[in-house]
């Protein structure tokens, strides 16, 4: 293995032999270009210190860090040598580790190693080997002298790359995950096909900073003090010393975190630094490939958007991210998008319709903040056992109807209905609270730009003890942050409670003085997004007008235009969402799309039934889940056919894809239950009517 580093004012520099080799390329497939003007490789002036890693495909490698399809599927991570101190080749491994496992069901029986998985070839074909993929891994920060903004950008380049062929996809990560967010997903369909891939965290990532000794992550996740990494730091909060010692001391254990409190509502940018990570792989595969100018140091640009490919793709957030990138292109730089489950936000909820067997959806195109503060207050309810907690207290404040439990839980699965998420979805309404709860806490504070010090609606983070009590986070957890964290530190903290700050789902709130999961907290974060208060309907004032305000305009600043320019492009969603509902994002999106493109629109839209937004359920539950993950690479492939071949490789149409569950998790899981995205759809076709969508039941 070899590594090297780039500063700045300098270029990426390849041995004589390199040179020679591509120079040699670039005149056989390009000819010679003596007489053309001389267009210089340059590094985007956005891009600090470039550093880069090869690996032998043995020992290490891109995709698997060279744990191979079997490491991955340990049920334990790799060891650290010292887990105080961790090495930053150490936190690469385990970040791989965790981020491929958490995107896929990589459990006996789920397709992995059959259906995909680094084993499994580009055609679909499983394999006996582990997968590894050789090649080259180059990191930057893209940034604007500040150092507050540190997004991560990477472009990992296959030994197999070939520049007579070349194509780009982009892995933007998921959730709020780190740079390796997406490995398992766009990555690895990427590496397989030969392709460079451009990764970026989106200036979310793991930015975990602690307030008892002013640390903070590097970007190769190993920890330092706040002063010594200045602006090398991923995510430092803009606090002064003064302060953060008043809070450490006044509120032990509490984190702050990069996407909730860096102040700077990085969503609004997913699209921008998306783009950014496509230019940087450009940058980077002219390096290695272009012909060295005349002045024998510099490289010139071979590898356009005019002779290369480029597809966004990625899943949730980072789909989103691909899709908001398309919008953006000026340059040309995106050639297609492939996207599944994307989070993305319609500008607006009118000027189209969804509608579901013939009849309009009960609701449509919300933004993310609107719905997940909605399900973080019916959500929790759904998951009692006993009464007397969070589905008794919404019935106390007229926001829930019914007298003992059961009636009150089937009442939250009506407003939920009703609110937009599917039928299908309702079996994992319970077991999607949690999830919500940290969404909506998270992102209260990234649309209002708030700073960890404001304790909105009187939430924190914090790692938490088995009685809810707040505590330092463990040294070791600390260390390892940036390869177990999902981007999201902590537990949720309800400052508020009665007696003392406690986890979210422990929290008694004051106007009820129950143990009702901190709902008057989520009350006041539900008034956020509405702009009333949720139990009389009174119009907010003061201090919490105020707030809200700030987080409808952070809102304003992500919502999407729909206008994808004539690009190809696949959605795909699974029916069964209960995190991201498709009546408020992919279906939605489709009906703005129309809206805008009209008949020039080449979006298709691929719906899976029983298909949901986290794959590790159709583990958890085999008769009603099954993986939707399958159903991007085949879009990715569809998407690619028709950039090679538009005439010969048609975009499949917009469809239901109807799948079939499995009656136990001890039964593989085979393309019977998973059908491909057919070439016609018959009474599966999902029908745009100038600004209509239908879809069948």
């Amino acid at each position: 293995m070899t590594n090297h580093h780039i500063r700045t004012a300098g270029l990426i520099r390849l041995t004589a032999v390199a040179a020679a080799v591509a120079t040699l390329a670039t005149l056989a497939s390009c000819g010679d270009s003596s007489n053309a003007p001389e267009e210089l490789n340059v590094l985007p002036s956005y891009l600090g210190t470039v550093t880069s890693t090869t690996y032998d495909g043995s020992t290490d490698d891109l995709l698997t860090a060279g744990l191979g399809r079997t490491g991955l599927a340990a049920a334990a991570a790799p060891a650290y040598a010292d887990p105080l101190k961790p090495t930053a080749a150490e936190l690469r491994r385990n970040a791989i580790y965790a981020n491929y496992r958490a995107v896929l069901d990589i459990s006996a029986n789920s397709g992995y190693g059959t259906m995909y998985g680094p084993n499994v070839s580009a055609a679909g074909v499983p394999g006996t080997g582990e997968g590894k993929v050789a090649g080259t891994e180059y990191i930057a920060y893209a940034d604007d002298g500040t150092g507050k903004q540190n997004v991560t950008l990477m472009v990992q380049v296959p030994a197999s790359f070939d520049p007579v062929n070349p194509c780009i996809v982009t892995g933007t990560s998921s959730g709020s995950r780190g740079i390796y967010g997406a490995i398992g997903s766009a990555g690895e369909w990427g590496l397989k096909n030969n392709c460079a891939v451009a990764y970026a965290d989106k200036g979310s990532g793991t930015g975990l900073y602690t307030f008892e000794d002013d640390s903070v992550n590097l970007q190769n996740g190993q920890r330092a003090a706040r002063a010594s990494a200045g602006k090398n730091a991923n995510f430092a909060p803009d606090i002064t010393e003064a302060d953060r010692a008043a809070f450490a001391a006044a509120n032990p254990g509490r984190v702050a975190f990069k996407h909730a409190h860096s102040q700077q509502n990085p969503e609004k940018d997913w699209g921008k630094v998306t783009l950014q990570a496509v230019e940087f792989a450009y940058y980077v595969l002219n390096e290695r490939y272009g012909q060295l100018a005349s002045d024998g140091k510099s490289h010139l640009v071979r590898l356009t958007p005019k002779n290369s490919v480029a597809i966004a793709s990625s899943i949730s957030n980072g789909a989103g991210a691909a899709l908001l990138a398309a919008e953006q292109d000026t340059k040309g730089l995106i050639s297609a998008v492939a996207a599944t489950e994307p989070q993305i936000q319609p500008k607006t909820a009118t000027g189209y319709a969804v509608r579901l067997g013939g009849a309009p959806v009960p609701s449509q195109g919300k933004p993310l903040f609107d719905y997940s503060t909605f399900a973080a207050l019916y959500q929790p309810c759904l998951a009692e056992a006993a009464p007397g907690g969070r589905c008794s207290a919404l019935a106390a404040k007229g926001l829930l109807n019914g007298s003992s439990l059961a009636d009150q839980q089937s009442d939250a699965k009506a407003r939920l209905k009703a609110y937009g998420w599917n039928a299908d979805a309702e079996v994992l309404q319970a077991a999607h609270a949690g999830t919500n709860i940290l969404v909506a806490v998270t992102y209260a504070y990234a649309y209002g730009k708030f700073s960890v010090l404001d304790k909105v609606c009187g939430f924190s983070f914090a790692t938490a003890d088995a009685a809810g009590a707040p505590l330092p986070m463990p040294a070791a957890v600390k260390a390892s942050s940036f390869a177990s964290q999902n981007g999201i530190i902590g537990s949720v903290i309800y400052e508020n409670s009665v007696g003392g700050a406690k986890a979210y789902n422990l929290g008694v709130s004051p106007s009820t003085n129950a143990a009702d999961q901190s709902l008057d907290g989520f009350l006041c974060l539900r008034s956020l997004a509405t702009g009333a208060d949720p139990v009389t309907g009174t119009a907010l004032s003061g201090s919490l007008a105020a707030q809200s305000a700030r987080v409808k305009a952070g809102i304003a600043e992500v919502q999407a235009s729909g206008n994808l320019k004539g690009r190809p492009a696949i959605i795909v969603a699974g029916r069964s969402d209960a995190l991201i509902p498709v009546n408020h994002a992919s279906r939605a999106y489709l009906g703005l799309n129309a809206s805008v493109e009209g008949s020039a629109s080449k979006l298709r839209y691929i719906e899976v039934t029983n298909a949901n937004h986290f794959d590790s359920f159709s583990n958890a539950l085999p008769t009603v889940v099954v993986p939707l993950h399958v159903y991007l690479f085949r879009a990715l492939d569809a998407v690619y056919a028709n950039l090679r071949n538009p005439a010969g490789a048609p975009l499949p149409p917009s469809q239901l894809v109807r799948t079939t569950t499995r009656a136990s998790n001890a039964v593989p899981i085979t393309a019977a239950n998973l059908p491909p995205i057919a070439a016609s759809a018959g009474a599966n076709a999902i029908a745009v009517s100038g600004t209509t969508v239908d879809v069948p039941n």
